[in-house]
């Protein structure tokens, strides 16, 4: 009788363990699928993108609720030039305007390149829940108009600690190249100067001097906590 119930007991619990693998595995799985996924979603955006010309398979824009100011989603940028032909006494008057990308239902403003750690995403033009789950977006200033434009761009990422978004920043040295191609057709190179950890409350080095330069802010995690931030400086080449 004993022996009996002993030996339920141990099926029993050889069951649970089996399934317990069985699930572990499963969700070990399917993080693997999902990384790559998001990696080769992300590089295809990348390569095939054109100014503002580059879009995923959904076309339709996301609204999101964010504390940013401004209409985040607006897809016509200001105008870039206007050019004047006067041809048998008729001005004619051409304006060019800028149009931003679509990645997965989210404006872009351009896309960045990091060869040293093989990072290469769309930039999503403002910051929400869902935006950052799907790629880096600009925090500062917000619409992201300001990309590859004098002055600092902050752009954030999560950091899951598995290669994808801004997980391998901390990789990163002085002396490694960005590469940012925007909307408006820029393409702009900047090389890293400065990398350190600080709060998630500093914002201190938002507003600095550039000297007219593009400078370009990374903001993630630090693997240690959620509430440290590792920050990547650069500016624009000359």
């Amino acid at each position: 009788m004993f022996e009996s119930k002993y030996g339920k007991t141990l099926t029993v619990i050889l069951v649970i363990v089996v399934v317990a693998i069985i699930g572990l595995l499963g969700f070990l799985g399917y993080q693997v699928y999902d990384k790559n996924k998001k990696v080769k979603e992300a590089s295809e955006f990348v390569d095939n993108y054109n100014g503002g010309e580059s879009s995923s398979n959904n076309n339709e824009t996301k609204e999101e609720d964010t504390n940013s100011a401004g209409d985040k989603l607006n897809e016509i940028a200001s105008s870039l030039n206007s050019t004047t032909e006067t041809n048998g006494g008729t001005t004619t008057t051409t304006t060019q305007t800028a149009k931003k990308g679509n990645y997965k239902g989210f404006a872009t403003v351009g896309t960045m390149k990091i060869p040293a750690i093989n990072f290469s995403y769309p930039i999503i033009d403002s910051v929400s829940k869902s935006s950052i789950e799907n790629s880096v977006a600009v925090l500062y200033p917000s619409g992201g108009e300001s990309i590859n434009e004098p002055g600092n761009t902050v752009v954030i990422g999560h950091n899951y600690r598995n290669g994808v978004f801004f997980s391998n920043n901390k990789k990163l040295k002085v002396g490694d190249k960005i590469y940012v191609n925007d909307y408006k057709g820029k393409n702009l190179t900047y090389t890293i100067y400065n990398k350190f950890e600080t709060n998630d409350q500093d914002t201190s080095f938002y507003q600095r001097e550039t000297n007219g330069k593009a400078e370009l802010t990374l903001s993630t995690c630090t693997d240690a906590s959620n509430d440290r931030r590792l920050i990547i400086l650069a500016k624009q080449d000359d």
